[in-house]
């Protein structure tokens, strides 16, 4: 076999270049330190507001145990994504958070909305939080599915979509591990105390994990 040509050679570095270049592009960047004082907004539905357990133990306020952080639980029982997207303004405007964790869509999925919907309105809720000056985390929320009413549940997809998309942190597989397991549930689609305990546990992982909070 022929060696490359000069020219042959010089152009296989310009396109590893511009490939690695591009690899780069699509590396989220790491997240800023959140201040052990910030305020830190929860944005959800009853899995944040906590259905199924005690004010004290919603996963909000053992995040707040666990970081140091003053967290604002901004969960309403019942809430889509669309009145969540509604609410975000006067919560941002109130608080003014360094950090909003998204964790909404799961009544989108009861309610058998549209699921192209259901994602435009998550990514304008990350999107306008950022806007507004805060870090965002997302949480995925697991599909509907056969395999879901057995019990093995999975993310929905549209959430490492946004994830990709938007270049912030996602908290993967939390939900849906909680949920999977009848021990860490109160009913079928909320946590009890235990669960939101390991929620949460696993959730500080990822914010350390993307930079957000300090190991």
């Amino acid at each position: 076999m022929r060696p490359p040509s000069p020219l042959s050679r010089r152009w296989l570095l310009l396109a590893a270049g511009a490939a690695a270049l591009a690899a780069c592009g699509r590396k989220a960047p790491r997240a800023q330190l959140v201040p052990a004082d910030a305020t830190v907004l929860a944005l959800g539905d009853s899995l944040t507001s906590g259905v199924g357990a005690s004010a004290d133990t919603a996963y909000p306020a053992v995040l707040q145990r666990l970081t140091g952080w003053k967290v604002v639980n901004g969960g309403i029982s019942g809430d889509t994504s669309a009145q969540a997207l509604d609410r975000l303004p006067g919560l941002l405007h109130r608080h003014q958070p360094a950090l909003v964790i998204v964790s909404i869509g799961g009544n989108d999925f009861l309610r058998r909305q549209n699921a192209a919907a259901t994602r435009a309105n998550v990514l304008r809720i990350c999107s306008e939080a950022r806007s507004g000056g805060a870090q965002v985390l997302l949480v995925a929320v697991p599909e509907l599915s056969l395999m879901a009413a057995a019990g093995r549940l999975s993310d929905h997809a549209l959430y490492e979509e946004i994830a990709s998309e938007l270049k912030i942190p996602l908290h993967a597989k939390g939900w849906a591990g909680v949920l999977a397991d009848a021990r860490l549930r109160s009913d079928q689609i909320h946590a009890n105390a235990a669960g939101y305990e390991q929620f949460t546990r696993g959730l500080v992982d990822t914010l350390k994990d993307s930079g957000l909070l300090a190991r």
